[in-house]
């Protein structure tokens, strides 16, 4: 229960930082078969298809480490399926990342664009 609700809140604090760039928000916890996407927004003609990933603390890595290319294969193949099934969204798109460092306040916070693993 915990680990979901830390999850929650950085997705709420990843898509405050996002809209605040200027980015249209789409949808939350996109669930299919093959995975889940956290946030889904459009940034101008590209649909980007966002993992937030946060952590207390960092003695086992940056929360972004997590994003490995087993993980960037499963939001791929979400991302194509949102896609087909969604085709008023541009069909441009990338994978971003935040990344939440909860150890400090402010919490330190990082977005990665295009991330390719």
């Amino acid at each position: 229960m915990q680990t979901r609700k830390l999850g929650l809140k950085a997705e709420d604090q990843a898509k405050k930082v996002l809209l605040n760039k200027g980015y249209r928000f789409i949808t939350q916890n996109f669930r299919t078969r093959f995975g889940e996407i956290d946030l889904i927004f459009t940034d101008g003609d590209t649909t980007v298809f966002v993992e937030v990933k946060a952590r207390h603390r960092v003695e086992q890595g940056l929360p972004e480490e997590a994003v490995n290319p087993s993980k960037l294969k499963k939001i791929t193949k979400v991302a194509q399926y949102f896609l087909q099934r969604h085709s008023k969204f541009p069909q441009r798109a990338r994978i971003d990342v935040v990344s939440l460092e909860l150890d400090q306040t402010p919490p330190t916070i990082r977005h990665l664009k295009n991330v390719t693993g």
